[in-house]
């Protein structure tokens, strides 16, 4: 990444995890001159290789790719294209010094495709000048950290808070960036984050809720954290989706320490709202919000019919143009697509696709994506509020609310969940408590009656759950599944449990 930003090439970063077809939609997209790939990845249930996904890929895209470069990992050795393929020390061996090539801040730096994109790829490009002061800035000012500290984002490198807070941020800020190889949990254990953290120094980290879930599933009363010194640990970040309270308060009690939840997008490649420690801007009775809009981003919630919504009235949230440095300056091969997608619906702003409210001291919470709000008997619901809800059950781990099809109502909530590890229950008391909790908390309107319990969620790489297949599977439809996911073998097996539960239900 850092060699093609220096001579001025535009990179795409694509994670591990896709199948060869949608790796093969990117390339034909991209048309690169050269594709870089280990031979193999890790991963807790064995080595995936990576090499026969690469071929197949681009035997798949008809795009003909100059040369391949393969890292050749210890635990797997990759099968070479005469003529095509070139061993990465050999490459190396061969290579020369080259001066870095200045480029106007408007070119780009890299293309990077969103989550859940499938059939026409949707590439994010980035300008280069633009996201490097904005890096640079926030590094210090949302985040706290100064030249010489360490930071560590757990992300994926092939996610924007990868290519934003693992790579760019932290080097132009001049801190340094941890990089690391394994899961939460399992690698060897929920103790895995803590230890990096205590043997590095980490002054601030930035991770998924879902990671914490994990975490918390497996060591609910934070007995492994507590093995290790945290004492120079000053901030946790979550963001990439909603944090629910309880999540937040749990891992603040346990790391004594702030939790601090943020939000923004691929499109932006940094925070629109946070708690922007950097400058004092720590909403302290606020903390369970995404915090307030950073200097730039003019954030308002808007109805439908254009006008602004009041304090706490949920509504679409918008970013009243201009938009400030950073943000993606188009769509790869497709600046139609760029404007229909982000500024047409809500003229004069860019349109997040999400939903929220802002209350009185212009704190933003991030209710839900506008395509997961359910409309049950007339009144229109937040998928993470009910979520939110489920998750105040102490035996609740990680919940996914949908809509499942009803003759009366249009829609009623349906839960997975998610529960503690052991947990000694029958299902029907699991899924009793879990009714009262969401009635407890949002009252008899929510109509939520039915849940199963499942032994994971669909989530892709950067922690969103796929709520769309959930959706399908529930109701009996066909679902197309995104190249982003990490943990496709797992609908299989929510797929049977349905079926033993007796869905989806005849009409």
């Amino acid at each position: 990444m850092l060699a093609c930003s220096r001579i001025g090439a535009i990179h795409s970063v694509v994670f591990g995890g896709f199948a060869s077809e949608e790796l093969g939609r990117r390339i034909q997209h991209a048309e690169p001159k050269v594709v870089i790939t280990a031979s193999c990845g890790i991963e807790p249930r064995g080595i995936l290789p990576y090499k026969p996904l690469v071929d197949e890929a681009l035997e798949f895209a008809q795009h003909k790719v100059e040369k391949c470069v393969i890292y050749q990992r210890d635990m797997y050795k990759a099968t070479m294209v005469d003529g095509r393929d070139v061993q990465w020390d050999d490459f190396i061996a061969k290579a020369s010094h080259q001066d870095c090539v200045p480029v106007l801040a408007t070119d780009p730096i890299y293309i990077l495709y969103t989550s859940g994109t499938t059939g026409d790829p949707k590439g994010i490009v980035r300008p280069s000048g633009g996201h490097a002061v904005v890096l640079n800035w926030s590094m210090k000012h949302i985040f706290g950290i100064e030249p010489g500290e360490v930071w560590w984002a757990a992300s994926d490198l092939g996610w924007v808070v990868g290519h934003s807070y693992i790579v760019y941020g932290p080097l132009l800020a001049r801190a340094t960036s941890i990089l690391f190889e394994g899961k939460p949990v399992g690698t060897p254990d929920a103790g895995a984050f803590f230890r990096v953290i205590e043997q590095h120094n980490v002054c601030g980290m930035f991770t998924a809720p879902t990671a914490i879930r994990v975490i918390r599933a497996e060591d609910p009363d934070g007995e492994t954290i507590r093995k290790y010194n945290l004492s120079h640990f000053r901030n946790l970040f979550l963001a990439g989706e909603h944090c629910d309270k309880d999540t937040l308060k749990w891992a603040s009690d346990v790391l004594k320490c702030p939790v601090l939840d943020n939000w923004w997008q691929t499109e932006t490649g940094w925070p629109i709202t946070a708690h922007s420690v950097g400058f004092g801007d720590v909403a302290t009775d606020h903390l369970q919000t995404t915090g307030r809009p950073v200097p730039g981003y003019d954030v308002r919630i808007i109805n439908p019919d254009l006008t602004y919504c009041k304090e706490g009235e949920m509504g679409q949230v918008v970013i009243r143009l201009p938009l400030p440095p950073g943000v993606a300056s188009t769509l790869w091969k497709n600046d139609e697509r760029f404007v229909e997608s982000y500024f047409k619906k809500y003229p004069g702003h860019y349109d997040s696709m999400d939903e929220g409210v802002m209350d009185s001291n212009g704190c933003v919470s991030i209710m839900t994506r506008a395509d997961d709000v359910i409309n049950v008997a007339g009144h229109r619901l937040s998928t993470k509020g009910i979520e939110e809800a489920l998750l105040k059950d102490k035996d609740v781990m990680d919940a996914a609310v949908v809509g499942l099809d009803d003759s009366i109502k249009g829609h009623v909530p349906f839960g997975f969940l998610v529960v503690k590890k052991g947990l000694e229950k029958s299902r029907e008391d699991i899924i009793s408590d879990a009714v009262e909790a969401v009635r407890e908390h949002l009252g008899p309107v929510v109509a939520f009656k039915s849940a199963v319990i499942v032994p994971a969620l669909p989530k892709t790489r950067s922690g969103k759950t796929l709520r769309s297949p959930l959706q399908k599977l529930i109701n009996g439809k066909q679902y197309k599944l995104p190249g982003t996911v990490e943990n496709p073998e797992i609908l299989d097996v929510i797929k049977d449990i349905l079926k033993d539960e007796g869905y989806p239900k005849e009409s």
